[in-house]
């Protein structure tokens, strides 16, 4: 039997992903190279913006039409946001559909599977599914792994649907996290990131769950100490974290890193937005200025951090003003890089009702305008990193070169230069030459 699977949206869903493949294979499934001749095709989906359910519904008219003309059928599962977010309307909308899968119910997944090579119908249990962590989230051949530590948004932005289809934060516990990265240790995995939707909110309690693990609540900074003890002596050698609320970042999470060299000089720290009433708006519970005296704060206590972001133009009620605003904090900040989109209303958010909304024309020219500057910041940032020696991690081979070798800098920035391909999953030291478009070209130094 074999599987194929579609993976939308954020980086949690890439580690989820990863689990249910594991899942997959654990059964004897092989992957297939496209969903035109799988067994099973899963859809793990996103919910954030309207237009990534609007591309996933496309999907789901191609995958029921496909359905219709093979001559032997195949199973169809959607999973992740926009099954929690829709539920069993998505089987009526497509009547293709065989499984919404939510987040909570992934642990029916391996009985799907049986049902599937069995070519029965799933026997649905009346209890409702509870959301547990799976043990490894390892992309197969990967050197770098996604550890999920938390799920869930207890903050409710009020433009982000994330806290109505992945519920309320649960922090997964020590004992647990430390199996998974000895786990990935064992494989020979050279790269850790933290994953959370809120991933400082982390705060576990001791004797919740079924961890039976007791002592003292273990809050993020506590976790990031633990994490160092836990990678000490293996393969792993560089920790990320992803993705930090401005608000939940604490002056001891700051000193760990700073006191650790494994921390990666990169933190993604989401802004959304640099005047206050639309931060306010958005219920981002921070100011401009205090968002500022972070990203100073750290840049002091982590020479050479780097920073990226997401911003959001656009809000109900935001002015021409706002937007100027926003752009300032832009310059002073200087992001390497930021996700930058227009607001886009979800249904059943704070924001969905409010007024004040903006002309889709304008939103786009306020959007054009934040993307302009945060090119010219990009590569200015990245044209002074030349002549500069890095160590990178080598991720695998250049798909443009099989020549060359691609790898990663603390700093988050991508080179390219020519090597042997024995080296993938190593670190090395090279020279950052030259710039195209914003992958360094390199040589390999000693």
């Amino acid at each position: 039997m074999t599987y194929f699977f579609e993976t939308y949206g954020c980086q949690m869903n890439t580690a989820e992903s990863a689990a249910l493949d594991l899942a997959a294979r654990e059964q004897g499934w092989k992957r297939a190279e496209s969903g035109e001749g799988a067994d099973l095709v899963l859809l793990n989906t996103c919910s954030v913006r309207q237009t990534a359910e609007t591309r996933l519904r496309g999907r789901l008219a191609h995958y029921g039409a496909l359905k219709k003309k093979r001559r032997t059928s195949f199973t169809l599962v959607v999973a992740g946001c926009m099954a929690s977010r829709l539920g069993d309307r998505l089987r009526k909308e497509f009547p293709a559909v065989d499984y919404v899968m939510t987040a909570a119910a992934r642990p029916l997944f391996p009985r799907i599977l049986e049902a599937a090579a069995a070519g029965l119908p799933l026997r649905e249990s009346r209890e409702a599914p509870v959301f547990s962590f799976s043990s490894s989230h390892l992309e197969e051949g990967a050197f770098r792994s996604f550890v999920p530590v938390m799920h869930g948004c207890d903050n409710f932005c009020s433009y982000c649907i994330v806290p109505y289809v992945r519920g309320r934060e649960v922090s997964r516990s020590p004992g647990s996290i430390a199996q998974e990265i000895s786990l990935l240790a064992g494989k020979g995995v050279r790269e850790i990131t933290l994953l959370g939707q809120n991933v400082n909110s982390y705060r576990f309690f001791p004797g919740t769950g079924n961890s039976g693990e007791n002592g003292e609540t273990l809050d993020f900074p506590g976790l990031l100490e633990k994490t160092i003890s836990w990678i000490g002596g293996t393969s792993i050698s560089w920790v990320r974290f992803l993705s930090a609320n401005p608000g939940d970042l604490s002056p001891r999470t700051i000193a760990v890193m700073a006191e650790n060299p494994c921390f990666c000089r990169h933190i993604h720290l989401p802004v959304q937005h640099g005047s206050n009433p639309v931060l306010a708006a958005m219920n981002r519970r921070y100011t401009r200025e205090s968002y500022l005296e972070l990203a100073r704060s750290l840049r002091k206590a982590l020479p050479g951090l780097t920073l990226s972001t997401d911003v959001m133009v656009g809000f109900p009620g935001e002015t021409e003003e706002d937007l100027e605003i926003l752009l300032a904090l832009m310059e002073e900040v200087r992001f390497l890089y930021a996700y930058m989109y227009h607001f886009n209303p979800r249904e059943g958010t704070a924001a969905w009702n409010l007024p004040g909304r903006i002309p889709e024309s304008v939103k786009k020219r306020r959007l054009s305008r934040v993307i302009v500057l945060q090119k010219e910041h990009t590569l200015e940032l990245l044209k002074s990193r030349i002549g500069s020696r890095e160590q990178v991690l080598i991720e695998g081979i250049s798909r443009k070169n099989a020549d060359e070798l691609i790898g990663r800098t603390e700093r988050d920035e991508m080179a390219v230069f020519p090597g042997p391909a024995d080296l993938v999953g190593s670190f090395v030291r090279v020279e950052l030459l030259t710039l195209r478009g914003n992958t360094f070209r390199a040589e390999l130094r000693d």
